[in-house]
């Protein structure tokens, strides 16, 4: 048995891929690579520096360590620093960690065929383990104990293994079909958020809605908006000050109907969201974010931790507004 620890953002979905390979014997999730000081998940959404890491142990005869990195450099963006999918920060960050040098070679020969895959130095830190903390108990095997939780991971890649036995040396990346995204997100979310269609006023379940907690794009699960920033506009839609953060959206000009109005898409996903407008509070800056319900899903703020949202915790404090 072997043991080889990979970071490779948000560790639920990572150690859920990692899983599904015949010779991997086991797997742990934790925190790696920062203070020596065990850290709790709070501080590590905090930035204490930790990257969150799975522990891997393989049955080398089963599968070697070259082919384990292969499998780990196809869900991840090798050259992305501090982000993969849509989460941002250091403990989301890249990294091949080693505790026997013995291995370093195999690791090597890996490392630089990826970086002339890439034709540009890679962001993946190579380095020995300095540290490893165990993460809490429910972080551990999450996505076996919550099927519909947050995975920056594409469904497809967790059938890799059946395509491995099957005797396919090379399997290339697949995106979600339409068929299948339309069967996951509904009718309705598919015709707004793909087709640009709006959903009739007043109809939206987040219209007169006000819970504290994330808006998030219902394709990628990306965050866009926060309760903090909603407002009953009476316009019949979901109305926001701005979003989260200025990049977390696109604006572009929409003559659609015969008129000229900003459409509103998520950065990530492309995904329609709505337009916005100039008729906001002017003590907000006065913008209006008319955004349909159905491009949206609601994270409560209690459940941010738990479906993967933490950092997200801090916006919700006015010290922190900007």
């Amino acid at each position: 048995m072997k043991t080889i620890y990979l970071a490779g953002g948000c560790f639920w979905g990572v150690q859920k891929y990692l899983d599904q390979f015949s010779g991997v014997v086991s797997t742990e999730v934790g925190y790696a690579n920062g203070p020596e000081e065990k850290p709790t998940y709070q501080e590590v959404c905090e930035s204490s520096g930790h990257a969150e890491t799975v522990k891997v142990v393989y049955d080398e005869s089963k599968i070697n360590l070259s082919e384990l990195l292969h499998y780990y450099f196809m869900v991840i963006d090798p050259l992305s620093v501090n982000k993969q999918g849509n989460d941002r920060g250091i403990q989301y960050r890249t990294g091949i960690y080693y505790t026997d040098r013995n291995q370093l070679p195999e690791i090597e020969t890996v490392y630089h065929e990826q970086e002339q895959k890439a034709g540009a130095k890679l962001a993946v830190e190579l380095e020995p383990l300095r540290n490893f903390f165990t993460a809490e108990e429910y972080h551990q095997k999450y996505l076996e104990k919550n099927p519909g939780g947050y995975c920056h991971i594409p469904k497809t890649m967790f059938t890799l293994e059946e395509e491995r036995t099957a005797g396919k040396s090379a399997v290339e990346i697949k995106e979600e079909t339409p068929e299948e995204l339309r069967a996951r997100i509904g009718d309705l979310s598919y015709a707004v958020t793909q087709n640009a269609a709006t959903e009739r006023a007043f109809t939206g379940e987040y219209d007169d809605f006000f819970e504290k907690g994330l808006y998030v794009d219902i394709v990628s699960g990306e965050p866009l908006f926060t309760s903090m920033d909603k407002y009953d506009s009476g316009c019949g839609w979901p109305a926001f000050t701005k979003p989260i953060r200025s990049d977390a959206v696109s604006e572009s000009t929409d003559r659609s109907f015969g008129m000229i109005r900003t459409e509103v898409r998520s950065s990530g996903a492309d995904s329609h969201l709505g337009h916005v407008f100039n008729d906001g509070p002017k003590k907000t800056g006065g913008l209006r974010y008319c955004i349909n319900s159905a491009a949206l899903r609601f994270i409560p703020y209690k459940d941010l931790e738990t479906e993967g949202y933490g950092e997200y915790k801090s916006e919700f404090d006015e010290g922190n507004r900007r």
